[in-house]
């Protein structure tokens, strides 16, 4: 099997849906004897900033000499971003062998992409595993490790509704499920479900104030602060004996493309794919640019609330492009609910040259409007 024949399987037979719960997953990874209780893992959960996190804190543990396994969602251009072992991608023709070993019609695709992450994170020996919830926690695929070296919860807010719950509160219920018996939990946000569970586990609950210095940090946004705080937070706990040095060196070499990205000086992308999202966007924007007209190029999917993500975003004066992708709400579902005039996007090269380009909303348009070339010339 080759790699466009492994993605072919992976997607066919309607994998891509979601399917919450915990038994399947661990029915096949008994099946290939139970590879993640052989992890050390990290396992960040959260609304917003959890994949900044854990990009972050896989930098600096690579930065300090350890082979580091990191496992993040979605992808921008190919499956294999999702898997990388101290940066590198997993190969395409990995990839192919272990989703032929692991497939099975009964998972959905992140929990076969979740299955062929432990099985090759345990086969090529990682010291840490950074691992990223892909919805919710309690029953989110990864979470089928029975312990962690710590958990991480980022900023909560309204985001999948319809499956965890309409309150923040009841989301943090849901977020706190990655939080295991003696394992320490690290967020900046003191929701009672939060510490409770970290009290029913008789675990150290660690409320984490976001003031960490963001100078030396290669990702940029104003909510990086938050993120940069619980990452370090985590680290210093667990690693007491990385030095400052290493750690300051680690964080100007984070790479975590599509978040506020500059990619040259009049483009930004960032997938900002909920309401909160779109605020930190916002607030990143008028930060750094606060006098640059803007042009926004935004496409959303229809389970989001788009309405709401448009009026944190666009001001009068704004030019505002609306772009259609598999799945995505029409051109015509944007313009009934935005009040403000727009067009349909077609290239980039027809935007205005005068003003701020920023690609946002959701993350499965990107690989349609850019290249990779585009994002990876600001990374190097």
């Amino acid at each position: 099997m080759n790699y466009d024949e492994a993605v072919k399987l992976l997607t066919s037979q309607g994998k891509f849906k979601i399917k919450l719960g915990l038994e399947r997953i661990s029915n096949v990874l008994a099946k290939l004897g139970n590879p993640q209780d052989k992890l050390k893992c990290i396992h960040v959960a959260g609304t917003n900033g959890k994949g900044s996190v854990c990009a972050i804190i896989a930098t600096v543990l690579q930065n300090a000499g350890m082979k580091v396994g990191l496992y993040t969602s979605p992808h921008i251009f190919e499956y294999t971003e999702r898997i990388k072992i101290n940066g590198v991608d997993i190969s395409k023709d990995d990839f192919a062998k272990y989703i032929e070993a692991v497939c099975s019609d009964d998972l959905t695709e992140f929990e076969v992409l979740t299955a062929v992450m432990f099985k090759y994170f345990a086969d090529n020996n990682v010291d840490v595993v950074v691992l990223e919830t892909g919805l919710g926690g309690r029953f989110d695929a990864t979470n089928v490790i029975k312990s962690n070296l710590c958990a991480i919860i980022t900023h909560i807010d309204l985001d999948h509704t319809e499956r965890l719950g309409n309150t923040k509160s009841k989301i943090a219920f849901e977020k706190a499920g990655i939080i295991k018996p003696n394992c320490p939990v690290f967020t900046c946000e003191g929701y009672e479900e939060i510490k409770d569970k970290a009290d029913e586990c008789n675990s150290l609950f660690s409320l984490v104030t976001p003031l960490e210095d963001t100078t030396n940090l290669s990702l940029k946004g104003t909510c990086q602060q938050e993120n940069l705080s619980l990452a370090l937070a985590s680290v210093r706990y667990l690693f007491p004996q990385i030095s400052e040095g290493i750690i300051q060196d680690g964080i100007s070499k984070v790479k975590h493309p599509c978040r506020f990205q500059l990619c040259r000086d009049d483009l930004i992308i960032d997938a900002s794919h909920n309401p909160n999202g779109a605020m930190a966007l916002r607030e990143s924007l008028d930060f750094y640019y606060p006098d640059r007209k803007r042009c926004f190029v935004f496409g959303c999917l229809p389970n989001k609330d788009y309405k709401k993500m448009m009026e944190i975003l666009f001001s009068q004066g704004d030019e505002i492009y609306f772009y259609h992708f598999k799945n995505s709400c029409t051109i015509e579902q944007l313009q009934e609910v935005c009040e403000l005039p727009s067009k349909q996007f077609i290239r980039l090269d027809e935007l205005p040259d005068d003003c701020l380009k920023i690609i946002c909303g959701s993350f499965y348009m990107l690989n349609e409007i850019i290249s990779p070339e585009l994002i990876r010339q600001e990374l190097l």
